[in-house]
């Protein structure tokens, strides 16, 4: 398979303006902010560790924007954490950086976010 092959299942695209709270049985956090999301997972910061393979709850504030005003959709649904690191900055650790796979998201929601990304992608 060529290095440059694309492989998810669902295109992600950078975007810093969805906020979501992250929940564990260990771990609550703040309002955190997302780096990237796709259909299949987001990429984002969090204030405190969580360990890899970690089950979590995810509320995301995606933010739609209509002709006539911004609303903001509300999206409830687990994951895992499939990868994370410390963000170090002077010998500090600012934040972690998380990616959370969905693993329990519904169909509609799967499909509310596809269409977010494409919207923000034209």
């Amino acid at each position: 398979m060529p290095k440059d092959k694309e492989r998810r299942k669902y295109p992600r695209i950078v975007d810093d303006r969805i906020s979501l709270k992250v929940k564990s049985d260990t771990f609550d956090s703040t309002i955190s902010q997302s780096l990237n999301i796709s259909a299949s997972g987001v990429y984002c910061k969090v204030d405190k560790e969580l360990p890899l393979m970690s089950r979590v709850k995810i509320i995301l504030m995606l933010p739609l924007e209509t002709r006539h005003a911004e609303k903001v959709i509300k999206i409830d649904t687990d994951g895992v954490v499939v990868r994370e690191h410390p963000v170090i900055e002077n010998g500090k650790i600012l934040h972690y950086d998380i990616a959370i796979f969905f693993d329990n998201l519904s169909a509609k929601d799967r499909e509310i976010i596809k269409e977010y990304i494409e919207n923000k992608a034209k």
